[in-house]
């Protein structure tokens, strides 16, 4: 959707901001993606700023590259499941050769497989809106 207003891709991004809140968070997958990942810091170790600004950085460079293969003809149902498709079949397949050679957990690329195939249908949804 070449046509998406900067206001509809910085959208976009805070979208999979909200829901990387979320799907990390104790709530949903956060203690296990801890334990998976061997991440032994303690919550507030780290800059927040730093950590969560290039996050949002990363998220927005993702909305942008997005916005750009999105068809502006697209439907909600087509746009959601190109969302669906890119963030499983590059993302996380990407991701998946990745953990293989690094010999991470099966269920730890699942998490992080998982967010970015949401992030990716959100991005669809949420950019249609733009049309």
């Amino acid at each position: 959707m070449s046509n998406a207003s900067f206001f509809w891709i910085f959208a976009a991004a805070l979208s999979s901001f909200l829901l990387g809140g979320l799907w990390y968070s104790p709530v949903l997958f956060g203690n296990v993606w801890r334990r998976e990942a061997g991440d032994s810091r303690k919550p507030g170790d780290g800059h927040p700023v730093r950590v969560f600004g290039l996050s949002f950085l990363f998220a927005l460079v993702a909305a942008i590259a997005y916005a750009l293969i999105v068809p502006p003809t697209a439907t909600l149902l087509w746009a959601g499941i190109q969302g669906l498709a890119v963030g499983a079949a590059l993302v996380a397949a990407s991701f998946g050769i990745n953990y293989q050679f690094a010999n991470r957990s099966f269920r730890l690329w699942l998490i992080d497989g998982g967010y970015h195939t949401l992030q990716f249908g959100l991005y669809g949804v949420v950019l249609w809106l733009a049309r």
